[in-house]
């Protein structure tokens, strides 16, 4: 049985409620440990922007398609949220545990719940495997 880290709590104290039950029902049976990243919760549109910068006009890959004005991201009214496997004492982002503990979440958000989640693995143009968020 895992729980959350206090850090990964503060970092998603601001979304939904509703995202934060389903976050502490599902990770007490995760078959993978799991956390929230640093911009895992709430964003404001300012950050959002600068995450939109990264791989465009800031170094790094692009993470987001969303620029935090024109096309808001789902971070920005707290309805949705990231996470990262925790496996050997520390963050992973193998697609392997993102998929096995996707396939939990989701399925505690439903069958406990009745919320059907949105997981960005499942998208076709752009598999972002950490994201979740409320249809």
């Amino acid at each position: 049985m895992f729980k959350l880290s206090k850090t990964s709590r503060t970092r998603i104290n601001c979304i939904e409620p509703i995202l934060i039950d389903i976050i502490e029902e599902a990770i007490q049976t995760s078959p993978v440990d799991f956390g929230i990243p640093r911009d895992g919760g709430l964003r404001t549109a300012d950050r959002q922007a600068a995450l939109f910068a990264q791989g465009r006009t800031t170094p790094g890959a692009i993470i987001t398609y969303t620029d935090g004005v024109n096309k808001k991201s789902y971070h920005q009214s707290g309805k949705a949220f990231d996470i990262y496997a925790y496996v050997d004492g520390k963050a992973s982002w193998d697609v392997n545990h993102l998929t096995v503990i996707a396939v939990h979440i989701k399925a505690v958000a439903w069958y406990k719940f009745g919320i059907k989640l949105t997981w960005g693995g499942s998208w076709k143009r752009f598999k972002d495997y950490p994201h979740f968020q409320l249809d």
